[in-house]
């Protein structure tokens, strides 16, 4: 390959200022891209939130096969959605109005490299090497100060915090409420009311940053949510999903695993958004903290006073964080007991107590491990790792979890997806649930 080719990754892979421009944001989330997307648009970026899976043939074509199945998704995403544009527009379609938007992590993962690699992609379309993409990445703990209008970062990056975390509790309402209602499809009508409603809450938030009323708006839902459910049901053996953040939120790529759970009779946690997002400010601390030691080592004064100054950053954020997280969920936790989240010290806590695993491994596999401990700890009936086929954080997670819930007694299920529909994916899973099912019973668990 021609090496302007990788120059192009750094021409039109980078962090700028998106005004100006549509951004296209990947369908990762039902709820969660909508109020990111939503938090963009409340300082004045046109961000808008692309179908998802219906271009999975492009993503395919424009593939090997052996990349983590999200990148294939994602790939066939932009290129659907551009291809739509190119026939909705005709001659009047200009790449240089759009911009793609399409964070990183670093690490081993393979998520680091998407973006390079749909860069190429889309340069192999000269309508489409005029679109650039941007991202945040986990070098730097999403900073977002180079992709939003200048003075209004700050502002952005509280706004759309706040919006993971009511994504994470409208989502945990849902799974709640949905398999104890009373009129079937109730609650995925008024769930979705109730984000068509937030997403205007966000979009419309003023500079004053006033979220006592998007608080009080989640109580109302909370409340009306309860109203749907019979009363006196028995309680459900409790299902904790774990797994890729991509493929556990995103229902077309884990073909509705959850719903599937809630028919076989299951009442199913999902693994929080929030989750990543607090634990890559803790590493983020965790880093500063051994830059910090080592300058000490070194004496390197001038080094402390930078490392001091960055370290302390982190942590004010990190308690703005835990704060308005707690906020959040007590405001619906007063009306509705969904499951609250935990911390990320909590889960290192579990990891250490257990000698397993190391925290300093870092990727998903942490948060799957610890997570699901935390889910045994709090009594639930069975775990379900939800992963991209061959996914290295999951499958190392799997290999911990499996012989020691085995061990503990849960049941485990890991579910790898690709695309295609595993033949016995039914029989696992109804197995699956036959043992949650035992498992509640067995534990004398009480009619609530």
């Amino acid at each position: 390959m021609d090496s302007s080719a990788f120059n192009r990754l750094g021409e039109s892979v980078q962090q700028f200022d998106v005004s100006g421009r549509r951004l296209l944001i990947p369908d990762m989330s039902p709820t969660g891209s909508r109020l990111i997307a939503a938090s963009f648009r409340a300082v004045g970026a046109d961000a808008v939130v692309m179908e998802t899976y219906q271009g999975l043939a492009l993503g395919r074509e424009y593939t090997s096969g052996k990349e983590c199945f999200p990148c294939q998704v994602t790939l066939g995403d932009i290129l659907h959605h551009l291809e739509g544009e190119r026939r909705r527009l005709g001659e009047d379609f200009n790449p240089r109005r759009y911009v793609y938007f399409l964070p990183e992590a670093d690490g081993p993962c393979r998520f680091g490299m998407y973006n390079k690699l749909q860069r190429l992609v889309l340069d192999r379309f000269e309508a489409y090497r005029g679109v650039p993409i941007v991202y945040i990445s986990t070098k730097n703990n999403y900073a977002t100060a180079d992709i939003i209008p200048p003075g209004k970062s700050s502002y952005f990056r509280k706004l759309s915090y706040v919006a993971v975390i009511i994504a994470d509790v409208l989502d945990r309402m849902t799974c709640r409420v949905r398999p104890y209602e009373r009129e079937r499809g109730a609650t995925d009508a008024f769930m979705g009311g109730a984000l068509d409603s937030m997403v205007k809450a966000v979009e419309g938030m003023g500079p004053e940053l006033d979220f006592g009323r998007l608080l009080t708006s989640l109580g109302d839902i909370a409340v009306g949510a309860r109203s749907l459910m019979k009363p006196g049901e028995r309680r459900r053996p409790r299902i904790g999903i774990i797994g890729e953040i991509y493929l556990r939120t995103h229902p077309h790529s884990n073909q509705d695993i959850i719903r599937k759970l809630e028919a076989y009779g299951g009442e199913v946690v999902n693994a929080s958004l929030g989750e990543w997002i607090n634990f890559v400010n803790y590493e983020s601390v965790r880093k500063a903290e051994h830059q910090w030691r080592k300058a000490w080592r070194e004496k390197n004064h001038r080094g402390l006073r930078q490392v001091f100054k960055q370290w302390l950053g982190l942590k004010i954020e990190q308690y703005y964080q835990r704060w308005r997280q707690g906020q959040v969920y007590r405001a619906v936790l007063e009306h509705l007991d969904i499951e609250p989240d935990h911390t990320i010290e909590t889960v290192q806590r579990r990891l250490e107590s257990n000698s397993l695993f190391h925290f300093a491994i870092g990727t998903e596999a942490v948060l799957s491990i610890g997570g699901a401990l935390e889910y045994v700890h709090h009594g639930f009936d069975g775990v379900v790792n939800v992963f991209p086929f061959t996914c290295m954080p999951s499958t190392i997670a799997s290999s911990v979890l499996r012989p020691m819930l085995h061990e503990m007694r849960i049941p485990y299920l890991d579910t790898p997806y690709d695309g295609a529909i595993q033949p016995n994916r039914e029989a696992a899973l109804r197995t699956f649930m036959y043992q949650a099912t035992q498992h509640r019973d067995s534990n004398g668990r009480r009619k609530e």
